[in-house]
This record gives C-alpha cells, sequence and structure tokens, in this order.
C-alpha cells in the first residue's frame, strides 16, 4: 500500500452507528465531498468536525455503518479527514463503499474495547497492527487482500481504474 502506516488521536463512538449519524439525510442534495464533511458524525457531536484533526481516527462498536447504503457517509468521514475507521465490524455496504472510495477501514476486537478518545495510534496498514502509543498496547486487525490493500493505496475504485488505464495505454505504445 502506498500509505503503509498512519498516526491520528482517536476519536470513540459506540455500536451501530448508522449512515444517518455519519451524514444526517438533511444533507444528501449534495454530493460535494467537502460540504458532506462538514457535516460529518454532526448528530452524535455538533463539535465534532471542529475538534478532529486530519488524520485524526474514529474507533467505534460493532455494526458501524449500518443503515442506508449511500456512499456519501465514508466518504463524508474521509473528506472530512479522518485517517481510517477502526470497528469491531463494519455493515457490508458501508465496507464495500469505504473500500470503494479508499478509506483505510478495519476490523479489531479488542482494539475497540480498550483504545478511547484522546489516544494516539499508530496503523501499520500492511500489517494489520494498531499500536495505541497511550498505553503502549498492541492489537491485531484483519488484513486485507492484496487487491483491497491496491484500492485504498490508489485511494479508491475510481483512482485504481484510472491508474490502471494510465498503465495500459503506456504498455499498448
Amino acid at each position: 500500500m502506498a500509505e503503509k502506516s498512519l498516526q491520528g488521536k482517536v476519536w470513540q463512538f459506540g455500536d451501530d452507528i448508522n449512515t444517518d449519524l455519519i451524514v444526517p439525510a438533511r444533507y444528501l442534495n449534495t454530493s460535494d465531498p467537502q460540504e458532506l464533511a462538514t457535516h460529518c458524525m454532526e448528530d452524535v457531536d455538533p463539535e465534532f468536525t471542529k475538534k478532529i484533526a486530519r488524520g485524526d481516527i474514529i474507533v467505534a462498536g460493532k455494526n458501524f455503518g449500518c443503515g442506508s447504503s449511500r456512499e456519501h457517509a465514508p466518504l463524508a468521514i474521509k473528506s472530512a479527514g479522518i485517517a481510517c475507521v477502526i470497528a469491531k465490524s463494519f455493515a457490508r455496504i458501508f465496507f464495500r463503499n469505504a473500500i470503494n472510495i479508499g478509506l483505510p477501514i478495519l476490523e479489531s476486537q479488542d482494539a475497540i474495547e480498550e483504545i478511547v478518545t484522546g489516544n494516539v495510534v499508530k496503523i501499520d496498514l500492511a500489517a494489520g497492527k494498531i499500536y495505541d502509543l497511550t498505553t503502549g498496547k498492541t492489537y491485531r486487525a484483519t488484513q486485507f487482500p492484496p487487491f483491497m490493500e491496491q484500492l485504498i493505496a490508489a485511494g479508491g475504485l475510481m483512482e485504481w481504474i484510472k491508474q490502471k488505464k494510465m498503465h495500459n495505454t503506456v504498455d499498448c505504445q
């Protein structure tokens, strides 16, 4: 993966954070990533986007991203500057949408039980390891298959396709 290591401050959320909580439906009249970013997690924490910094990390419980299948939810998270989401589990369509837009997401059973808001974590995506720099503990995360790693590294499915087309064009000459 292009960016193998991420580091940021943690923002913790609970179980069953649905897509309406990630980006409220009242803002779905736009698909502008920067506009969506300003409303990320607003109904859970109205000050969320004012408190976070680019590169921060969301840690959540089970079933993160449940609800509707809109791509706006992972797009709002990524555009807000969140570098990665770690959860106990993800809703299937959110998982796929996140990979398709190049938002790194990790499933870890243990990390979400102990990592809390304010901790600083470092994530080695290639190794599937989460290092809690605040407590000194290390956690395992489910690693992606190589193809999904390529999609995330490229910045998502569309960017991966563009890169492949460019590569194929170069190969044809």
